[in-house]
């Protein structure tokens, strides 16, 4: 495996060690930067976690800057499962080590992705044994639908939020996703904004806090 994956930090609020931990996963383009602002806001809804916005593993190869988590040049789907088993590989070594690190166990992390930092939360975090405490994914899809049923290895609840606008990756996708996991027994909350474009707003951001609020700081720590 390459080298760990590694980015921007923030936190936890109380200023002690970490009790939870937040993993924000960005989008094609972008680098860890681009989402670690949202750990001051979320912050104050989850006080005893970490956050932490790892960069992905490759240069964007459709950009002069930013990173990716798989290519997206030949989106065949048989392309897009191969680049996202490797992007998975990449992000499990990471919070594999980030748990051990900080000494937390898997129910102790969330992990939130948007466009396809979403699609690699919900491909990684549905295939982890045990689940992450939650996925909050945000302008995303599934990759590999045809696959999930057959590696499926746990069901931790999960957060979808899409703009019916979106013109970038259309709402459509997290309507699958939803109708998908349901069928799976998955717990899904999902919200569709209308007139919202390819992005984040207050509402979908609100709707974060709440669910972070609810899977990490009303759970007891389950580590030493």
């Amino acid at each position: 495996m390459a080298e760990l994956l590694d980015g921007p930090r923030w936190g936890p609020a109380t200023g002690v060690a970490p009790r939870k931990l937040v993993v924000l996963l960005h989008g094609l383009g972008a680098d860890g930067f681009d989402l670690i602002d949202l750990a001051p806001g979320w912050g104050a809804a989850v006080p005893e976690a970490a956050f932490v916005a790892p960069h992905a593993p490759e240069p964007c190869d459709m950009a002069p800057f930013g990173r990716q988590w798989f290519s997206v040049q030949d989106r065949t789907p048989a392309r897009m499962l191969a680049g996202m088993r490797i992007a998975a590989a990449h992000l499990g070594a990471f919070l594999d080590a980030e748990t051990a690190r900080l000494g937390l166990v898997a129910g102790d992390v969330a992990l939130m992705g948007f466009s396809q930092g979403a699609m690699t939360a919900l491909f990684t975090g549905l295939r982890r044994d045990p689940p992450p405490a939650a996925i909050l994914a945000y302008s995303g899809r599934l990759v590999g639908p045809e696959v999930l049923a057959a590696e499926l290895a746990s069901r931790p609840p999960v957060l979808l939020v899409h703009g019916e606008a979106d013109d970038v990756v259309p709402v459509e996708g997290s309507r699958e996703a939803e109708r998908l996991l349901r069928e799976a027994g998955v717990p899904v909350e999902s919200v569709y904004r209308p007139g919202l474009a390819h992005g984040l707003d207050e509402a979908g951001i609100t709707l974060g806090a709440l669910t972070l609020q609810r899977r990490l700081a009303g759970l007891e720590s389950r580590h030493a």
